[in-house]
């Protein structure tokens, strides 16, 4: 009798079981496209492709998760501007396919290379939050170029399609297939196996496998880990351009900033369902992705803005069934927030001096006069009134992210649906309630909070970038779907008139308006800083710092959660209920993804962690985006702001303003010859016995023992010092035609 292998058996088990893993998410898909969206063969066949191109996406986003554990939200735009360049080369330059082709290939290996030493490498050792924005403003910057290529030549960026030149055609029922179908079907398998053997059995690919586990004792062990990411992030661009530039010989090439978010969507729900890190099983789940999409596409032909909830809703599914501490997504994810560390206020030594006091008073007299005089100095265009409330309105929703993101650490890429959903609250409860615009805006805020709330469920138990990947998903579900009047008629969709104010104050002029949402941020500023220096304030910022820490001390991270998403919900619900009677009427592409990105982008060009931040980045990019000609130039200011702030001041511009602050306070200090430890503290730091020798606590122990009623440690600050046309340009060139 033949005996056993107690061993081979176990390697075989365990074989099967992983090859289970990665086949089972796939399966689960595809079970959910059969009951609900049935296909024909010729349908499906066409989902395969489309998956197979989504999933050269997805991989190269588990590929730059994998060496830098960071989500890319720049992937998508990796391979954009390299096609672009392709589409214009062959449709106004007249190249050859194949060498413009060719073009394209060397073209996306050199902007993910020269995307990683210029800019990724700066941020080798910086905590990964701060690096996945600066992913963002990437994706900016490569949408605005793609934008400017066309004009080489003198032509607008417009959609185009360029087939591969063969004439081949086959059917498979009901649809026709070409020569573009058979390279898909043909190059994206390629490249993927590409992809797997070179990780698998070449030195590099080894390596950077090695790498990806633990990059700090890679590197002790003499492995070129910033080397092996610049690689990454070449096959990471090469990936996107292959799936890019044939999705435009199928489906055309959409050229804009909203370059297909859906995508990306898709991409971070096949990340989801492979735990962010297992290749095989993320590339199946693409593939699966991809046919449920053609499937609600199919039975839904009339309405193809259900594939972005239908999305959403296996993103939301996943992260509930998902079990805390599954993945080494989350082993990883306890960077800390540092870009948004805290504002020291005016140290008490100084603070009762009659010079000090006398420029606080004066610049705060100063401010409030220009804000209060900014109507009568703009009275000569009413359309610039409105831009101005526009800005004070977006100061409030910035806040609303510099208390989610900056304070409690929890990253949002979806806020503008909480804002959606106070504007459409906000009109329905006065137009068709007939309630008073004052209740109208705390019922509003209500909503908010409650929404909020709502999306931070799945992600409760979990840590890293998963509260990213729930708000995106739900922000493209509110637009699409959720706040569509196509699907709900409760949904406002006739003007909204501005009602009285206690039934008694008119609002009409821009004016009135104006100083209506002045008098409402300067109450949320107020309210907001009591919170920060609440013992709730506290928590949030020692959940920021460190959860560990924070659980360790019996905070309730749960709770401590929504209550973050529930307060920054009220202010963006709020917001939202001001911007849509500053609009006069409720959209919801005006609270679009591309939207949330930009209002996200402003509190970390402002400053994350400040109030200052929110109205000095409100200024700057909302300014910008009103006043700078063209789609291109705007979204280039909002790149160019969030990577140079990122690069230079990570602070953020209201750094810059309390840094200045500070010289001078330390000026004064020494010709006073008064000693003040928490200013000569960054000047002595460098100094052989200077005040660095004493060990600084750990950040997230001072806001716990100070949520704790304990003793505050000198020197502790708080968080701050004492598609289509743009809808504020529209309504400011009607208020200007009507004045």
């Amino acid at each position: 009798m033949r005996g056993t292998d107690p061993l081979g058996a176990t390697d075989t088990t365990g074989r099967l079981r992983r090859i289970a893993a990665a086949v089972v998410p796939a399966l689960a898909v595809l079970v959910l496209q059969l009951a609900f969206f049935p296909l024909p063969f010729g349908v499906t066949l066409q989902g395969v492709i489309i998956g197979l191109l989504g999933a050269l996406v997805a991989i190269g986003m588990a590929l730059v998760y994998r060496a830098n554990r960071i989500l890319n939200f720049a992937q998508v735009q990796l391979g954009l501007a390299p096609t672009v360049l392709v589409v214009s080369l062959i449709v106004y330059g007249g190249v050859n396919y194949f060498l413009a082709a060719t073009v394209g290939l060397l073209g996306s290996v050199l902007v993910g290379s020269i995307l990683e030493l210029v800019v990724i490498r700066r941020f080798f050792s910086s905590p990964r939050l701060i690096l996945t924005v600066a992913t963002i403003g990437l994706s900016q910057l490569l949408a605005a170029g793609a934008l400017f290529i066309p004009m080489i030549w003198g032509q607008q960026p417009t959609a185009s399609v360029v087939h591969v030149p063969i004439s081949f055609t086959f059917s498979i029922f009901p649809l026709v297939f070409t020569a573009d179908d058979i390279a898909a079907l043909i190059i994206a398998p390629l490249a993927l196996l590409g992809v797997t053997l070179m990780l698998r059995f070449t030195s590099i690919g080894i390596a950077i496998r090695a790498s990806a586990e633990r990059a700090d004792r890679a590197s002790m062990l003499g492995i070129p880990v910033k080397r092996l990411q610049t690689v990454v992030w070449a096959v990471a661009g090469l990936l996107s351009f292959i799936g890019v530039f044939l999705q435009a010989g199928i489906l055309g090439l959409p050229v804009g900033l909203d370059l297909s978010y859906t995508v990306l969507l898709a991409a971070l729900a096949a990340l989801v369902l492979g735990n962010l890190v297992e290749l095989p099983t993320i590339a199946l789940a693409a593939v699966a992705l991809g046919v449920l999409q053609q499937g609600v596409l199919w039975n839904h032909e009339s309405d193809p803005g259900l594939v972005d909830p239908v999305l959403a809703a296996v993103v939301i599914v996943v992260l509930l069934a998902r079990r805390a501490g599954s993945s080494r997504a989350e082993a990883s994810a306890v960077s800390t927030w540092v870009v948004s560390e805290e504002v020291r206020p005016v140290p008490h030594e100084l603070s009762s001096l009659t010079e000090v006091r006398g420029v606080r008073w004066a610049g705060a007299l100063l401010m409030a006069g220009a804000v209060v005089a900014l109507p009568w100095l703009l009275s000569s265009n009413a359309g610039n009134q409105l831009k101005a409330t526009a800005v004070v309105i977006f100061v409030i929703i910035t806040i609303s992210v510099v208390m989610l993101t900056g304070w409690a650490g929890q990253l949002t890429l979806g806020q503008m649906s909480f804002v959606a959903f106070g504007a459409a609250t906000g009109a329905y409860a006065t137009q068709t309630w007939h309630l008073d615009l004052a209740l109208a805006v705390l019922i509003a805020g209500a909503v908010g909070a409650v929404v909020a709330m709502v999306v931070s469920i799945p992600t409760l138990r979990l840590r890293g970038f998963f509260p990213a990947v729930t708000t995106l998903a739900f922000a493209m579900a509110t637009t699409n779907y959720l706040l569509n009047p196509a699907y709900f008629s409760w949904v406002p969709v006739n003007r909204v008139a501005r009602p009285k104010l206690l039934g008694t104050f008119n609002l009409t002029s821009q004016p009135s308006y104006y100083y209506f949402c002045l008098a409402c941020l300067v109450l949320i500023v107020l309210a907001v800083r009591g919170i920060r220096h609440s013992r709730t304030g506290r928590v949030l910022l020692a959940l920021r710092e460190n959860e560990r820490a924070a659980q360790s001390f019996g905070i309730n991270l749960a709770r401590a959660k929504l209550t973050a998403f529930a307060l920054s919900g009220f202010v963006a619900g709020v917001g939202g209920c001001l911007y849509v009677y500053l609009l006069q009427a409720f959209s919801p592409t005006v609270f679009g993804p591309d939207q949330s990105f930009l209002v996200f982008t402003t509190a970390v060009v402002g400053g994350i962690g400040s109030l200052l931040g929110a109205a000095l980045g409100a200024i700057y990019l909302e300014g910008g985006q009103w006043f700078l000609p063209g789609a291109e130039w705007q979204a280039l200011v909002s790149a160019v702001g969030v990577l140079l702030v990122l690069m230079i001041v990570p602070g953020g511009l209201s750094d810059v303003v309390y840094r200045v602050r500070d010289a001078w306070l330390r000026w004064v200090a020494t010709r006073r010859d008064i000693v003040v430890p928490s200013l000569l503290a960054d000047s002595a730091a460098d100094r052989p016995g200077g005040l660095s020798e004493s060990p600084l606590p750990d950040p997230a122990e001072r806001h716990l023992l100070a949520a704790n009623g304990r003793q505050h440690p000198a020197g502790e600050g708080d968080g701050d010092s004492g598609d289509g046309v743009d809808p504020i340009a529209e309504a400011a060139r009607h208020v200007e035609t009507t004045a």
